[in-house]
């Protein structure tokens, strides 16, 4: 993708990212902050008792076996088994419990993953329990590039984003070894990725970063559904008996974009023996009845409990149960009606999943006829509005020529007009004109800047796309550099929008530093040859390991866009821009 570079496996693509200039650092500002990662479940489902665990590649990996202990090298590949609630190294040593540090590649199942995010590995009753902590965002993109499908659209991705982010944040914790699962329990997560929805979900994450839902001053919990069948469910349909409060802005209510496109209905035949053994399975009902009737119905027309014979069984409970024995597309929801014929079972039903909060399939449909983010999310959680998760304030958009600022912060407004001056600079710098509105969103705190783009510590602001994001306002103005780094990622703006699929790193990067220079120091440009070559300066743009080492690539990023300029002029290099430069350019670097 333009504007991108990957990083390790799991984690955000992050675009190229400005220098601060290194008289005015940007301190960290003392506030409250959200938890900045999460605790993942993997590969919750399986029930895996053995794992083998490789050092990754090119990187450096470790282990320790108690929160406080001296970290070891991992070397060479390690087994670990779970015996009763301790694990057994391939080493025959017995821990409880085993952190990993550092790029490792996971075996089990049959199914091998790249992991470069910490991992915890336990054990309980002769189960393996693997936590991946994974900072919030990454969570939210993952999730939505998991769950959301070619019917989406930005505005219903956003939509999604911030219901995810909501449930992530605001549900309360249902697992004692992580904080969420990877299954539809919570909310599904592959971490094998989804390569073609990931570019979409990654754009609606850094969109509303840090946004969850909030009603009347608090913060909200929030579900989603693949597909209501044209009625929402409430809470308590759902999880009766729960313990639930009162959640005013989760009711069930009537959705006619669901079935714009027509109901979706399904049907099912299940035997008396799979059912008699599931149930018996999930210590449901135990073997022996004979009739299956749904006994109670929500306000939705849901069933809420069924009966085998006399005994009681949640309708929730009775659809997980069958999904995790016989697969999930058996019975798709809780609204159905269910007859015997023989020693078989016939269900008929309507919708896909539990119904409960936003449905995928009438967020899609709203965002294809023109509504907004904020209008999908009142259809479906009334009285709910997203908000700024750690204060709880409203986003607001202040539109200038060619950009929109979004800002917690009304009296950011008077930085428009700096914003303005640079983005004509930026323009003038580089003959390149913006094709669409660029937003310019500027968090309140540079822990929330951070946590929202990964960014490292020496960055002030973030460019992907025409989408730019910077720390507080306030603070680049006080310490002078507001204009100089608003100009910065105008440019980059700019040339991402114009940036072909096999543009290189380096100029990108390079045009950006050369015009910005000149914009600082006239036309003088820096005659001696960078020591780096041009694939070492890509790399170390794609993952530089500190601020001087950024730096450095940077300056030589510049000087050889600044040669490139100098022999083939503008039109030229911006034309290699869109397509790629060829072989014969590099004679320009003698």
């Amino acid at each position: 993708m333009r504007g991108r570079r990957a990083l390790l496996p799991g984690t955000l693509l992050l675009a190229a990212l400005p220098l601060l200039p290194a008289a005015f650092p940007v301190a960290p500002v003392p506030e409250t902050r959200q938890a900045a990662t999460l605790r993942v479940g993997l590969w919750t489902l399986w029930r895996d008792t053995v794992i083998t665990v490789v050092p990754g590649v090119g990187g450096k990996a470790s282990l320790h076996t108690c929160e406080g202990c001296r970290s070891e090298g991992l070397a060479k590949p390690l087994t670990i088994r779970a015996a009763g609630n301790l694990l057994a190294l391939g080493d025959s040593r017995q821990v409880a419990a085993v952190w990993l540090e550092g790029p490792v590649s996971l075996a089990a199942h049959g199914e091998r993953l790249a992991l470069g995010r910490p991992l915890r590995i336990g054990a309980r009753r002769g189960v393996l329990t693997l936590a991946v902590t994974l900072p919030v965002e990454t969570y939210v993109e993952q999730v939505v590039a998991s769950e959301s499908g070619p019917a989406d659209t930005p505005e219903s991705l956003r939509a999604l984003a911030i219901v995810v982010r909501s449930f992530a944040l605001h549900s309360p914790r249902r697992h004692a070894e992580y904080e969420l699962c990877d299954s539809t329990h919570c909310q599904l997560l592959h971490w094998g990725g989804s390569p073609e929805r990931r570019p979409a979900a990654h754009s609606a994450t850094l969109a509303t970063a840090g946004e969850t839902l909030w009603f009347r001053g608090r913060r909200a919990a929030a579900w989603f559904s693949q597909n209501c069948g044209g009625r929402t469910a409430a809470p308590g349909e759902v999880w009766p008996g729960s313990g639930r409060p009162a959640m005013p802005w989760l009711g069930s209510r009537a959705d006619s974009y669901c079935t714009a496109g027509g109901t979706r209905e399904w049907s099912a035949e299940l035997s008396l023996e799979e059912l008699t053994g599931t149930l018996a399975a999930a210590g449901l009902a135990s073997p022996g009845w004979t009739s299956l009737t749904v006994a109670r119905r929500g306000e939705s027309g849901r069933a809420v409990t069924l009966r085998a014979d006399e005994t009681e069984i949640p309708a929730e409970d009775f659809r997980l149960a069958v999904g995790r024995a016989m697969g999930w597309s058996r019975i798709l929801s809780n609204w159905f009606e269910v007859a015997r014929a023989g020693d078989r079972f016939i269900f008929h039903g309507r919708g896909a999943g539990h119904g409960v909060g936003l449905c995928q399939a009438g967020a899609a449909a709203m965002a294809a006829g023109g509504q907004d983010t904020a209008q999908i999310l009142g259809q479906y959680f009334p009285g709910a509005v997203a908000s700024d998760e750690v204060t709880g304030r409203s986003w607001q958009r202040f539109k200038g020529p060619g950009f929109a600022l979004e800002t917690l912060d009304a009296g950011d407004a008077r930085y428009l007009p700096d914003a303005s001056r640079a983005l004509a600079e930026a323009e003038k710098l580089s003959g390149l004109r913006a094709a669409g509105r660029v937003t310019v969103r500027a968090f309140a705190t540079t822990p929330a800047f951070r946590d929202a783009t990964l960014a490292p510590g020496w960055v002030a602001a973030f460019t992907e796309g025409n989408w730019i994001g910077t720390q507080p306002l306030r603070t680049l103005a006080e310490r002078g550099m507001l204009g100089t780094v608003l100009r910065h990622e105008f440019l980059h703006a700019l040339v991402e929008d114009q940036a072909g699929n096999r543009t290189p790193l380096w100029l990108r990067e390079g045009l950006v530093e050369t015009w910005n220079s000149e914009a600082l120091n006239g036309k003088s440009r820096d005659r001696a040859k960078p020591a780096i070559n041009l694939e070492q300066v890509d790399r170390v743009l794609a993952h530089a390991a500190s601020q001087a080492e950024s730096a450095a690539a940077h300056r030589a990023a510049g000087w050889f866009a600044a040669r490139l300029l100098d022999r083939f002029g503008p039109d030229q290099v911006l034309a290699w821009l869109r397509s790629g430069i060829p072989a014969s350019a590099a004679a320009a670097f003698p």
